[in-house]
């Protein structure tokens, strides 16, 4: 049902968490939009006040806006070990271990956050080039929102950064985005940028993202059920007629024609699903990964690709 990678973990002295957050920080990024080409090559600056520059160099992310967007890149092929009839319609990520990442290479959560951005830029750029239809990714969780709200308030700016800088690619590239979970606590502009991206993109069929955004399991499945239970007061559906369709088309992945997921991974070494998409993961395949979501790349992809192949999905029943 699950598996689990296991390579050998990185190991580093962490800096000390006082300086996580605090206002003597500020970052250099040389890049506007989060989706844009990174750089290998080059190094996020982090500079703190009254003292000398602190770099982090080969291992370190670098956001380089060379003006390479996910519209101009070339398709990558796909991988010799994977068969194409095989590939699983609707991948689904916990992208877990943005904190972790930033803290090993010392710098603040916000940095690891960024870095993230980043892999999902590229899983996207893999998804569409592989045949995968829906990608869906557990980008803020309801009880995310206990963190700090400096994490938080950075948060909810890159993500509509991130949504107003790649709508355009979006539509050129036949890229249709989502948005589920409960939108109330969001910031007014983002609930705008949000609304106005799912309408730009909604006739896209080439290829779904899905963004979880204040979203838990249970709170999916509560608010299908009020929604059921409102048709019944109002005359529209019988009590008996309830059943599990009638639930699951009130699910907030009613979005998306395949709303079940055939594969979740999980980053970061965690072994759990974390109140994600509790309902819609009644049989799919579940695989976990070590590496911190920053670090989840085209071989760790692969990888988990590959395991999904070599499964036998019998749904209960048994095969001859």
């Amino acid at each position: 049902m699950f598996s689990l990678r296991l390579p050998i973990p990185l190991v580093k002295t962490p800096p000390s968490p006082s300086c996580y957050y605090s206002h003597y920080y500020y970052y250099r990024y040389r890049c506007y939009h989060p989706f844009h080409h990174c750089s290998q090559t080059q190094s996020l600056i982090v500079l703190k006040h009254g003292s000398a520059i602190a770099k982090c160099h080969a291992d370190s992310v670098t956001l380089h806006d060379d003006g390479i967007s996910l519209a101009q890149e070339s398709l990558e092929p796909l991988p010799a070990e994977l068969a194409a009839e095989m590939m699983p319609k609707h991948v689904a990520v916990i992208m877990d271990g943005n904190g972790r990442w930033a803290k090993v290479k010392g710098l603040p959560p916000s940095a690891g956050h960024q870095a993230g951005v980043q892999s999902l830029r590229k899983m996207v750029r893999l998804c569409c080039s592989w045949g995968i239809k829906v990608l869906t990714v557990f980008a803020f969780s309801t009880d995310n929102w206990v963190r700090p709200k400096v994490e938080v308030d950075f948060l909810m700016r890159l993500f509509e950064r991130t949504i107003n800088s790649e709508v355009q690619t979006f539509k050129r590239e036949g890229i249709r985005i989502s948005v589920i979970g409960d939108s109330s606590r969001l910031p007014e502009s983002l609930k705008r940028m949000i609304a106005s991206a799912e309408e730009d993109t909604k006739q896209n069929s080439r290829f779904q993202l899905i963004v979880a955004v204040g979203y838990s399991g249970k709170y999916d499945v509560v608010q299908a059920c009020k929604s059921v239970a409102k048709k019944v007061k109002d005359g529209h559906i019988h009590l008996d007629d309830i059943n599990e369709n009638i639930i699951e088309q009130e699910l907030e992945t009613n979005c998306t024609e395949f709303p079940y997921p055939d594969l979740l991974i999980r980053t970061s070494g965690e072994l759990r699903v974390s109140n994600f998409l509790l309902w819609q993961l009644a049989y799919t395949e579940l695989y976990f990964n070590r590496e911190l979501w920053p670090d989840f790349g085209k071989d760790e992809f692969v990888d988990a690709l590959s395991s999904f192949q070599q499964r036998q999905r019998r749904y209960g029943g048994r095969h001859s």
